[in-house]
């Protein structure tokens, strides 16, 4: 239990004592010391003593200020008032902390004081209001900005992305509100347009988050990551797939807001184009040999936790050997096509499940305006008319957000046949788990996502949907 001397007057005091005597919490004993009957609330607790007298008075304060108190709180309407009770407060005790409202710009060389801005607090909480600005949690832990709110708007990249797939390095989401309601974090939670996402973490952290969250476009890999990844295995790659898998995936890195391309080669055989790949290093570009592991899936389990991926660059065998592998990752992968990079000109949805096309929808905009894509929705052949209705609203909705055009095809003939020769499309995938476990009979699926290795000539982004399955 400790002690608490209030020198009050005013109405900010009698709100303040108001709050105080509410709150149910802590077992604290108040002195309060007043010269106005306005000031003093009706109800007073057991655990409030109340003095009627000038706290300007030094011999009247010195009858009631002792070495018991713990704390003294100033909070007068009046600044003479307020700089003659703290020298009193401070005359009678030299050690005790006191805390006064500062509405004057008042300064004083004493570390047991505590100044609180009047201006300054009313200004910071009047910001809160405004839009696009963070929200500071300024009661709680430093008050630095460890402690942060963030709004996701619809545009956002972290719009529909399950939690297990955000990067959170020096940084945390600590819980979500939606509609009103806590909701405590796991991976398999989605982010959804209009939630606030408390942060917690390094300031400097949160302020980027911050930006990341808000800003609607260019952002991708974020948030999965901000590095571009290739694995290079020299020993079961011929040299004309390396120089390809490379030359597209350093094409993507210059057109994409990347932090930098990150080459990993295993098993290396010591060749000119060893030398060549060698020689990509740069401030942009890491290339990083390892002499050690040759096993494929334990390198990329490793690197997926060690380096910031958002983005993984893979040729088409490599996809078919290791689709369960990837999958378990929970990162975008960008398979190269045949036809060439330069060449892309659309990026291409087939709406088979309006589900998994909306919680991919941020990613598909913001990754084709930095390619500087065109978009094209194709619904075709759908058993549920209302849900492909409800996904084409959808989209022009978010293309109206992103100020980009979207051509929405509906179409009575199977757009793979229209597709599958075309050289200038990219496709985007939802990356679920029925795309592991594929077989034979999937060729006669009717799910566009199954029929994927179709248009296996082309270049397609997959992208994860799910973190728990």
């Amino acid at each position: 239990m400790k002690k608490i001397l209030i020198l009050a007057d005013g109405i900010l005091a009698k709100y303040f004592l108001e709050r105080v005597i509410s709150s149910q919490d802590g077992d604290n004993q108040y002195s309060v010391v007043y010269y106005k009957e306005l000031t003093i609330p009706q109800n007073k607790p057991e655990n409030f003593k109340f003095y009627d007298f000038d706290p300007t008075s030094y011999d009247k304060l010195s009858s009631v200020l002792n070495d018991d108190f713990y704390q003294v709180m100033i909070i007068t309407s009046n600044k003479i008032d307020a700089v003659s009770s703290y020298e009193n407060a401070r005359k009678i005790s030299k050690e005790v902390q006191i805390v006064m409202v500062d509405r004057w710009g008042l300064e004083f060389d004493d570390n047991m004081l505590y100044l609180l801005d009047s201006r300054e607090v009313l200004a910071s909480r009047f910001m809160d209001y405004l839009p696009d600005l963070p929200v500071i949690a300024q009661n709680v832990g430093l008050g630095k900005g460890e402690i942060m709110e963030m709004r996701v708007p619809a545009g956002s990249p972290y719009s529909y992305r399950y939690l297990g797939n955000i990067v959170q390095r020096n940084w945390r989401i600590a819980a979500i509100y939606r509609v009103n309601e806590l909701i405590l974090p796991r991976d398999s939670l989605m982010i959804q347009p209009n939630d606030v996402m408390l942060g917690v973490g390094d300031p400097n952290v949160l302020r980027s988050v911050y930006h990341s969250v808000k800003v609607e476009m260019g952002q991708f890999p974020r948030p999965f990551g901000q590095i571009i990844y290739c694995l290079v295995n020299m020993q079961n790659m011929s040299e004309y797939d390396i120089e390809s898998l490379l030359n597209d995936a350093m094409l993507l890195h210059s057109k994409i807001n990347s932090r930098r391309l990150f080459i990993r080669v295993i098993n290396p055989t010591y060749s000119k184009l060893f030398n060549k790949i060698k020689g990509y290093c740069s401030d942009k570009i890491v290339v990083d040999v390892n002499y050690y592991d040759n096993n494929v899936e334990k390198v990329i389990f490793k690197d997926a936790k060690e380096v910031d991926i958002g983005l993984i660059v893979i040729n088409n065998n490599f996809l078919k050997k290791y689709t369960k592998i990837l999958f378990e990752i929970r990162k975008p992968i960008f398979k190269i096509g045949v036809w060439g990079f330069a060449d892309l000109r659309d990026a291409v949805i087939l709406g088979s499940n309006s589900e998994h096309i909306e919680k991919e929808s941020s990613v598909i905009f913001d990754f084709s305006s930095q390619l500087d894509l065109k978009i094209k929705l194709y619904n075709f052949n759908s058993q549920d008319d209302k849900s492909q209705e409800d996904l084409s609203g959808y989209f022009k909705n978010l293309s109206k957000i992103f100020n980009k055009k979207i051509d929405i095809i509906d179409s009575v003939r199977n757009p793979l046949i229209e597709l599958r020769n075309k050289k200038d499309v990219l496709q985007f995938v939802p990356f679920s788990k029925k795309l592991e476990k594929l077989n034979i009979f999937s060729i006669f699926s009717t799910d566009m996502e199954k029929l994927h290795f179709k248009l296996n000539k082309s270049y397609q982004v997959f992208i994860p949907v799910t973190a728990s399955e």
